[in-house]
């Protein structure tokens, strides 16, 4: 599946003379002033609705924490690392590790893996490079092991190496999946969802991948951008996911979307707005307002 992208484009002024050049500047910066002044949001201090303001990354990043890792403090998963040995081998995703938990069966594991060898050539988990390309697309862990899981951990230590969780998590899973929510017409709970979807079924076209959960909820009900209702639109595309979860042995607990997602929009908070009150597998988490600045 394809994610719309949002691109901006400066403008060009033409040149006719220095001092005509900056009379036009002085004369439309004070344009733009007085409009600032006057939009009623700006006064206000509100920005667009979008996931992407550090805030709401910031509860994001939690929000997905508490689901993968039963935690709030997601940086203290740099250096998370396991191997799936139960449930459906099918299902085994072989390694997962890091903020976002990063698969070596998934290609997302050896994608960060190649990135952090680009910014610190000389680091200590290059070696395993063959070993990941090996292993890449099953669940086999041959050239790995306890020593590339010493070595994870052990580069989870480096800042470059968390750049680099930082960087592909953006890349592979944020930027997609907030693109295409506001190319929806999603306010932030809607954002998230897209994210949380595509962190855990990926964002491909099958009936239990993201774009799949995406096109069953369209059918059901019509996104924003298209005329309809923001919340019935969200609550088709967190029944449609549901069916994805359950379809899956390994993500038969459902509470993520049910006590999570689910409740935010029955409490009508489709901006992520905090104090944000709820459960993942029975666990309960908040998440306060942030202390004004000071």
């Amino acid at each position: 599946m394809k994610f719309l992208r949002q691109d901006s484009a400066g403008s060009m002024w033409p040149v006719f003379g220095l001092t005509r050049n900056l009379s036009i500047l002085l004369v439309v910066g004070r344009l733009a002033f007085v409009s600032a002044q006057d939009d009623p949001n700006v006064a206000a201090g509100i920005r667009p609705a979008s996931l992407r303001d550090p805030v709401k990354k910031e509860i994001a990043r939690q929000l997905v924490s508490a689901a993968e890792n039963s935690s709030l403090n997601w940086k203290a998963q740099y250096g998370y690392i396991e191997y799936n040995v139960e449930g459906n081998p099918k299902e085994n995703r072989g390694y997962t590790a890091g903020i976002i938990g990063f698969t070596s069966r998934t290609h997302d594991m050896l994608q960060l893996v190649e990135y952090y060898r680009r910014i610190a050539s000389d680091n200590g988990l290059v070696r395993y490079l063959p070993a990941l390309r090996k292993v890449d697309g099953s669940a086999s862990r041959e050239g790995l092991g306890k020593e590339f899981a010493g070595a994870w951990k052990q580069a989870a230590k480096d800042p470059k190496f968390r750049k680099a969780q930082d960087h592909e998590c953006d890349r592979v899973y944020f930027t997609p999946a907030v693109d295409q929510a506001i190319a929806d017409g999603l306010r932030e709970l809607g954002q998230f969802a897209y994210y949380d979807a595509i962190v855990m079924h990926g964002e491909g076209d099958d009936a239990n991948s993201f774009g799949g959960i995406r096109d069953a909820a369209i059918k059901k009900a019509k996104a924003p951008s298209q005329g309809g209702d923001e919340t019935a639109y969200l609550n088709a595309f967190l029944d449609a996911r549901k069916v994805a979860m359950k379809a899956e042995q390994g993500h038969q607990d459902t509470t993520r979307v049910d006590t999570m997602q689910r409740k935010f929009l029955l409490e009508g908070n489709l901006t992520l707005t905090p104090p944000l009150v709820f459960e993942v597998y029975g666990t309960p988490f908040e998440i306060k307002a942030p202390a004004p600045a000071k």
